[in-house]
């Protein structure tokens, strides 16, 4: 087991439990497609970053509409369930602050699809927010 570096800020039991918290309900908000919900969720713009079909490294900014139109079109009209299971692997920098690694699988009309990304959050005003999303093989779509 990989053992992470000394980041210089300990997370509080506290820190973690209102981490997990703030995934469970945006997994929740993405089973239902409650695209609008998980901009609320999102300080904009926010900043996308992956790779393209070419293998070069793609990043974008967002600002609301783009999120709402693109997860729209991204997560179909709903008429499917959806569901994910995630171990999530956060690393705080600060109590506001958190890169979060995900080992997630996506299922759909029977259909698994692993994934594996990054997020970064912040805390403001007492709530997570992610800022930037890290994926690979979307870098086509920025």
């Amino acid at each position: 087991m990989a053992f992470l570096p000394d980041a210089g800020y300990v997370p509080t039991a506290e820190d973690r439990a209102s981490l997990d918290a703030w995934f469970a309900e945006y997994d929740a908000q993405s089973a239902q497609r409650n695209v609008q919900r998980m901009a609320d969720m999102a300080v904009f713009p926010l900043n996308l970053v992956s790779d393209d079909a070419a293998g070069n490294g793609r990043s974008a900014q967002w600002d609301r509409e783009q999120f709402i139109a693109t997860m729209t079109q991204v997560m179909g009209d709903g008429s499917e369930d959806l569901t994910f299971e995630s171990t999530r692997t956060p690393v705080f920098l600060s109590p506001a602050m958190a890169v979060v690694f995900s080992d997630s699988t996506m299922t759909t009309e029977g259909e698994s699809r692993r994934l594996r990304y990054a997020d970064i959050l912040v805390k403001r005003d007492g709530q997570w927010a992610f800022q930037t999303m890290i994926q690979g093989g979307w870098g086509d779509n920025l």
